[in-house]
C-alpha cells in the first residue's frame, strides 16, 4: 500500500495565542496529506462527482505528542493500512524532521453523493491507492 508525504508550514493563521499549533489544524494538514495522496493516484476531487461518489471521514483516532509552532515546516504523511469495499484505513501523522508531533488512524468511506448511502470504491481508485 501507499505511503506518501506532504510538506507544510505552520503560519500564524494556524496558531493559537500562545503561537503554538491549534489542534485542529492537524487534522486539517492530515486532510490534505490525504487529498493529495488521491491526487497522486491520478484521480481528482471532480472525477469523484462526476461518479456520484465522496469520501467522508467515518472516525479519527488521533494522538498529539508534541507541539508545532508558527514558522515550523512539518511533513504530513497518508498511509493507505486497509481497504475495503468502501472503505480506506490510513496511518496519519505529522512530523517536524523526524520528530514525532501528532499521529492518527483515520477511517474514510465512500459514500454516494445523491443519497449519502455507502458506495463501492472504483476499481481504479483501489489500484491507485495499491500502487
Amino acid at each position: 500500500m501507499i505511503k506518501k508525504n506532504h510538506s507544510i508550514r505552520v503560519y500564524l493563521e494556524d496558531t493559537d495565542a500562545g503561537g503554538i499549533l491549534y489542534y485542529v489544524n492537524y487534522l486539517k494538514y492530515m486532510e490534505r496529506a490525504r487529498t493529495e495522496t488521491l491526487r497522486q493516484t491520478g484521480i481528482s476531487f471532480g472525477d469523484l462527482g462526476a461518479n456520484a461518489l465522496q469520501f467522508v471521514v467515518h472516525s479519527v483516532e488521533i494522538k498529539y505528542k508534541k507541539p508545532a509552532f508558527m514558522d515550523d515546516l512539518l511533513t504530513a504523511t497518508a498511509e493507505v493500512v486497509k481497504m475495503g469495499r468502501s472503505f480506506v484505513e490510513f496511518k496519519q501523522s505529522i512530523l517536524r524532521d523526524e520528530e514525532l508531533l501528532c499521529e492518527a488512524m483515520v477511517k474514510v468511506a465512500c459514500i454516494n453523493a445523491e443519497t449519502f448511502k455507502l458506495a463501492a470504491i472504483p476499481e481504479r481508485i483501489k489500484q491507485g491507492f495499491l500502487s
